[in-house]
């Protein structure tokens, strides 16, 4: 939790008065309250411009995500390779980062070689996530799958509980449970999975958390490092394990055979390209604001996402929405306001 400003100067001016001298002349010490002072203000405009950066991310993100989402299910449709379109977004990255890498926009850390190792199990948990998720949805039911992947808080917070001892206010809690609720209300339909599938959905959703939490940590904790190099380092394995699972599951023989026919046209080429292009952006924007924001909000934002993936699809889609799903949009709406009215007040840790 962050204190307020009266509480910092109040601290500040405490340290000084403990550190006196005796023989020390007052006017040195007045001057160094003076200073102390002067500080605060300066202080108040850092923690308003990081709100600021960190809204202005998140809607970057949140827009993003969104528009991600509906393009991916559009060059699905002529482009039927998750695995390959997995491998396509996480090549881009890399490439993308690679550039920026060679016009100075950052510079590599150097890292030991258990740093690496760390980076290779991300990429690694990254792939795992995506694959759980894929695998899971074909044991469960798509309403059931929603349902559990919108706990993803949840046990975001447990982590952060029991491996980093962090605390969060009662209103953070509560704040959650109506965007979990209206999801669920959301999403409500025809709820049916198998044990195993039951097993690998909550698994997956774990992953999620897990995912998320490391992500933060990568670029908050020890190492520190820039969202552009996470992703320069973590793309190139990401890619691969990506490209290996397509082969696995026999989808890179069918889009040998897609080639060989032709199918892939310019205008699809583009449509993949284009794609790719927005999930470099995508990916850049998600790593800066797991960042400023903290692994909560992003799983947060996920949940939203959710809620506005139903509404737009209800009208380009023609997906068919009741009372029950459209209150629990409203409920999930009005809880996301709710944390995010905390959030901005600062009152939760980062």
């Amino acid at each position: 939790m962050q204190r307020d400003d009266s509480e910092q100067l109040s601290a500040i001016l405490d340290e000084e008065k403990d550190n006196v001298e005796p023989n020390r002349p007052l006017l040195g010490n007045e001057k160094k309250m003076a200073d102390s002072e002067s500080q605060v203000p300066r202080r108040m405009k850092e923690q308003d411009a990081n709100r600021t950066r960190t809204i202005a991310y998140l809607g970057m993100y949140f827009m993003m995500n969104l528009s991600l989402t509906f393009y991916n299910k559009l060059v699905l449709g002529s482009f039927a390779f998750p695995w390959i379109l997995t491998a396509i977004h996480t090549g881009t990255s890399a490439l993308g980062c690679s550039v920026l890498l060679l016009l100075g926009h950052f510079q590599l850390s150097r890292l030991s070689l258990r740093e690496h190792f760390v980076l290779i199990t991300f990429s690694l948990l990254f792939t795992l996530n995506i694959a759980m998720s894929n695998v899971s949805l074909e044991m469960v039911s798509i309403p059931f799958h929603q349902v559990m992947r919108a706990t993803t808080p949840v046990f975001c917070i447990l982590i952060y509980r029991v491996l980093y001892a962090r605390s969060y206010t009662p209103a953070i809690y509560a704040s959650i449970v109506p965007v979990i609720a209206g999801v669920g209300l959301a999403t409500f339909g025809d709820y049916h999975f198998t044990a195993l599938g039951f097993t690998l959905t909550l698994s997956g959703v774990v992953l999620a958390a897990v995912k998320t939490v490391v992500t933060n940590r990568l670029m908050t904790g020890r190492l520190k490092l820039p969202a552009y190099e996470v992703l320069l380092r973590m793309g190139p394995l990401a890619a691969l394990q990506s490209l290996l699972s397509s082969v696995l599951t026999g989808e890179f023989a069918g889009f040998l055979t897609y080639v060989r026919q032709g199918q892939l046209d310019g205008g699809r080429f583009m449509a993949v390209a284009g794609n790719g292009m927005l999930a470099f952006a995508l990916n850049v924007a998600s790593f800066q604001t797991n960042k400023l924001a903290g692994a909560l909000s992003m799983t947060i934002c996920a949940n939203l996402k959710q809620c506005l993936t139903i509404v737009l699809g209800a009208a380009f889609w023609n997906i068919r929405m009741n009372a029950v799903n459209g209150a629990g949009i409203v409920l999930a709406l009005l809880g996301g306001l709710w944390y995010s009215s905390i959030e901005v007040r600062g009152k939760t840790p980062r």
